[in-house]
């Protein structure tokens, strides 16, 4: 990993008593967004302020723990120290190679005035596109080993700011459709928690770096407070930790427009570098594979007479690679386990036996002369114990076979069997507690061992561990295109699927955590043959624009290879996008309305466009001045057709070129539900 432009300053205030002042602040390195921390009366707080207008008002820090007096007031300052801090790091792969990691540090060290005289820490940093700040227990006789009860960490919102939100604690963990509301109506909600002020100042609430802690959830309150709000272990302790210990990052990305915070890398920047030495081997690539036909209902994942995951079916979905250029083929389906009620049960897969109609050896090696891999699939349904029993003979296996990626699956109802007491009752434990966090933490360091990728579905939300182990590559961890084969609309669509503004919200709240493996790139539209309930709620134009819009380092063509060869003018686009990025802008966006997105290619000097719409029909206009200035392009263009609806017509699709430079007016064209993906071929001298 190449580090550039290192400045480093250190100023330490070390006083021998209390000290003076018991507050302090610190400003980001434009002077945009400035924390203050304060004692008062020796209770811990911090506030925000943007521009010098509030953000978060006057919030409270601090601990209850479990049989042992609060860590929440009482306290003196005892030290203070500042700091900046300037680097430029390379991502192994990403939205952006090179990314500015610049901020302004304070740390403040408490310790309480009276017995047991405790100490804890609180560190801040301030970025010019946000703020992070976590608690640190340092190593001290008085305090050793502790559980957590409540993190009493407030976000006090200045307003009743326009919200996007996911309820949490419900039984199907992330994937619902988000909710838009003021923030009055919000109680207890999953991050990204995404704002908008009066003002137009957009707000993200999320956090960085969750290795050993509870996922954090933000609750409402009243009167526009919020507070952190923890998954419990089983017993109701919230996080179980010895001195010394860290909690994960607190952090508030601040945009000035929604584009904003798609641009922004402060959750990367608050997760250490990569523990992997030599990541040649982790490689961005895209994907074909056994999953939408099952869906579909064409086959099943179970054997039987329709059984998808045979050796015949998988060998045709290598010839199609092989001959398209795709790199990996995924078969879901391929191991025992799948018959009855699994996901109830749980404890049914085996991770290295193939059922007998799949010749695991025989595919892995096809795949392999034909130029391509066997993508991985491990199917946990979330009993992580019997899972964790085989997991390193599964990934020893898959080494040995030349797979360098595995997709994870953790279907099971909001909880996961732990385990059962001397009187037969099951204890249960959330996704997305420490028992999990740990968990995931487990098998991303295994996969490392083996030099496997993950692609983890229904797991913990992704935080940017993606730069400290880039094995990690992508998640699902959302609503994903698999709810337009069989899910309805929850609460806020009465259509089947998602409805066509669902993606519109996508990059300003999930994405915000990180890459997203939505699988996009259906062709066709309809399931008359299997489903005829059920449909793509978008153009077909839009399906391809998600490409460029959903980052996703393993990057699905998720429809059947004979849809793709109906249409093969939509095949191309998929063909020729990139998974790997040198940079990423947004020209435009509102949230639940639209975004246009560009993205240059690492390994080119090509661009990629890619820009959607909601229900309404959009025009834009974009001069496109991120191209080399002075060099000419061939702008390929994949867009709706005039008469195009997503609705009455998602197949009016019209596929046109024209020659562009940065000084070109370029304008996009939106259907209702429409989009538009863009090719900007680089023309070389």
């Amino acid at each position: 990993m190449r580090l550039t432009t290192i400045i480093f300053s250190f100023v330490l205030i070390s006083l021998l008593t209390a000290c003076s002042s018991q507050q302090t602040s610190i400003e980001s390195p434009n002077g945009n967004n400035t924390i203050d921390f304060f004692l008062d009366e020796g209770t811990p707080f911090y506030s925000v302020h943007h521009q010098g207008k509030p953000v978060i008002e006057a919030s409270r820090l601090g601990f209850e723990l479990q049989d042992l007096p609060a860590l929440n007031d009482g306290f003196e300052i005892t030290s203070i120290e500042k700091s900046d801090f300037d680097q430029t790091w390379t991502q192994v792969w990403g939205e952006k190679e090179e990314i500015r990691n610049h901020y302004s540090e304070l740390k403040v060290n408490l310790q309480e005035t009276l017995e047991p005289n405790r100490e804890l820490t609180i560190v801040f940093r301030a970025y010019d596109d946000g703020i992070g700040f976590r608690y640190e227990f340092p190593e001290q006789p008085n305090l050793q080993e502790f559980n957590i009860m409540d993190e009493l960490t407030e976000f006090n919102m200045t307003d009743d700011h326009e919200s996007w939100w996911i309820g949490a604690l419900q039984w199907n963990r992330y994937e619902y459709l988000p909710e838009h509301t003021q923030l009055a109506e919000v109680d207890t909600v999953i991050t990204p928690f995404t704002m908008k002020t009066d003002d137009g100042l957009h707000l993200a609430l999320h956090e960085a770096a969750l290795v050993d802690y509870s996922s954090m959830n933000i609750e409402h309150t009243g009167d526009n407070k919020l507070k952190a709000n923890l998954i419990p272990w089983h017993d109701g302790v919230l996080v179980r930790a010895s001195t010394p210990f860290v909690t994960p990052w607190r952090t508030l990305q601040i945009g000035e427009t929604a584009g904003d915070l798609v641009e922004s890398y402060l959750i990367l920047n608050l997760n250490e570098p990569s523990k992997i030495e030599d990541t040649s081997w982790i490689e961005p690539a895209k994907y074909v594979g056994i999953w939408w036909e099952m869906h579909l209902d064409k086959s099943t994942w179970g054997s039987g007479p329709i059984h998808g995951a045979t050796t015949e079916n998988a060998m045709k979905y290598i010839d199609f690679a092989a001959e398209h250029g795709f790199d990996h083929v995924l078969v879901e389906g391929w191991n025992p386990g799948w018959d009855g009620d699994w996901f109830a049960d749980g404890v049914v897969f085996d991770f290295t036996r193939p059922m007998d109609d799949f010749d695991l050896e025989k595919v892995a090696e096809y795949a392999l002369d034909n130029g391509v891999r066997l993508m991985g699939h491990h199917e946990t349904s979330a009993s992580v114990e019997h899972y964790e029993g085989q997991m390193e003979e599964a990934f020893q296996l898959y080494k040995e076979l030349g797979v360098r990626a595995v997709k994870m699956g953790y279907v099971g109802h909001g909880q996961e069997i732990f385990w059962t007491d001397e009187d037969g009752n099951r204890n249960y434990e959330w996704h997305h507690g420490q028992h999990m966090v740990r968990h995931h933490q487990r098998v991303v360091e295994l996969a490392a061992k083996y030099n496997i990728s993950l692609n983890v579905h229904e797991g913990v939300k992704a935080t940017g561990l993606r730069r400290t182990w880039p094995n990690l590559m992508t998640r699902e961890v959302a609503r994903g295109q698999e709810y337009n084969a069989w899910g309805s609309g929850e609460n806020v669509w009465d259509g089947p699927g998602n409805p066509p503004n669902y993606v519109t919200i996508l990059p300003f709240h999930r994405n915000l955590a990180g890459p997203f493996d939505y699988t996009p790139g259906i062709v066709n539209l309809y399931f008359d043959e299997y489903k005829p309930d059920n449909r793509i709620n978008h153009t077909l134009a839009k399906e391809l624009a998600l490409y460029v819009v959903i980052y996703s380092p393993l990057q699905m063509a998720a429809d059947l290879p004979e849809h793709y060869e109906e249409r093969p003018d939509a095949l191309q686009f998929i063909k020729d996008v990139p998974a790997d990025w040198h940079d990423t802008r947004v020209l435009n966006g509102e949230i639940g309305k639209y975004i246009t997105t560009v993205r240059k290619d690492r390994n080119s000097e090509d661009w990629y466009l890619g820009s959607i719409t909601d229900e309404e029909s959009r025009e834009f206009s974009f001069t496109l001045d991120f191209l080399n200035e002075g060099d000419s392009y061939i702008a390929q263009i994949y867009r709706d057709s005039e008469d195009a609806d997503w609705d009455s017509n998602p197949y009016g699709f019209v596929v046109e070129e024209m020659e562009v430079d940065s000084e070109t007016e370029f304008t996009v064209n939106l259907a209702p539900g429409g989009g538009q993906a863009v090719r900007f071929m680089h023309v070389e001298e």
